[in-house]
């Protein structure tokens, strides 16, 4: 399974795999300011960190359902 996660309004783009490994790291041309490095890498940080939330979330979620199935506490 993969994830696309956007931040800065779809300025930073990452695709990632269930398995937390990033694929694909995409920015817009308009982000990239070298005045302004800061902002680019706090998108870029924010956009790595949510996608990772978002794997770890639906894993989650998925295992309690299959745990659920099976009458077994989730973890």
């Amino acid at each position: 399974r993969e994830y696309e996660i956007k931040a800065g309004g779809g300025l930073v783009r990452v695709l990632i795999g269930g398995d937390k490994q990033l694929k694909e790291l995409t920015l817009s041309p308009d982000i990239v300011d070298p005045d302004d490095i800061e902002t680019l890498q706090d998108l870029i940080l924010a956009a790595v960190n949510e996608a990772v939330a978002t794997v770890e979330s639906t894993s989650k979620q998925e295992l309690e359902k299959v745990t659920g199935a099976f009458g077994m506490p989730g973890m």
